[in-house]
């Protein structure tokens, strides 16, 4: 999630009277919700990644996950309303191993 903007960039935007800072600051979040955000959008990518790997439709997918293709969809996006156990869920399903999913997770 953390970004690195060019020394000459920020200062052009500070000059301008943009208050440049990183999402966790301008949300407000602790260090602990930022994490558990990128967690949630790692598997999400990870979930997207491995079904377009397996040449996986999002209806293919859902119909053997019993779900939805909007479902998956939101799955895809990292929306909040899917839970990370269905995330990990549908992984496994894809025939993710647990090192698979300890790889997703550290970024690898």
């Amino acid at each position: 999630m953390t970004g690195k903007m060019k020394a000459s960039v920020r200062r052009r935007l500070e000059n301008k009277g943009w208050v440049v800072g990183n999402v966790r600051e301008f949300l407000g979040l602790t260090a602990e919700e930022e994490a558990y955000i990128e967690l949630r959008l790692k598997l999400a990518e990870g979930l997207k990644t491995r079904r377009k790997r397996r040449g996986l439709s999002q209806t293919a997918l859902a119909e053997s996950l019993k779900s939805s293709q909007s479902r998956v969809a939101k799955m895809e996006a990292g929306d909040p309303t899917v839970s990370l156990d269905l995330l990990v869920k549908s992984l496994l399903a894809l025939g993710a191993s647990n090192r698979d999913l300890a790889s997703i997770i550290a970024g690898r």
